[in-house]
């Protein structure tokens, strides 16, 4: 079974989405996507390798990253060993390309 962490940023990511979510939709909408989390996490602690390589960071040849996709979200980690870092949970509507540049992502 694979360690799961979330890093500062990602967290920070989650937070914000579940606020926005609770401020524009229902407290059900905003438990079903954490539960949609929660289940997706659950599953890399299983299987770590089972989320794509990032294709925008593929086309630049870095090949580190992976992500699920949690339509419009996407859940961006790498696998280090037996642990899974979570690095960034990003509305998939965005460009991908300036959110990680912005936030240092290579």
């Amino acid at each position: 079974m694979t360690r799961i962490s979330w890093s500062t940023i990602a967290a920070q990511d989650l937070d914000d989405i579940v606020s926005w979510i609770l401020d524009n939709h229902s407290v059900q909408h905003a438990e079903s996507f954490v539960n949609i989390v929660d289940a997706s996490v659950q599953q890399l602690s299983q299987q770590p390798e089972s989320g794509r390589v990032i294709p925008e960071l593929e086309r630049q040849n870095i090949t580190k990253y992976r992500e699920l996709v949690l339509p419009p979200w996407r859940l961006f980690y790498t696998i280090d060993g037996d642990r899974v870092l979570i690095h960034a949970v990003i509305d998939g509507r965005r460009s991908i390309e300036d959110i990680l540049l912005r936030r240092n992502i290579r």
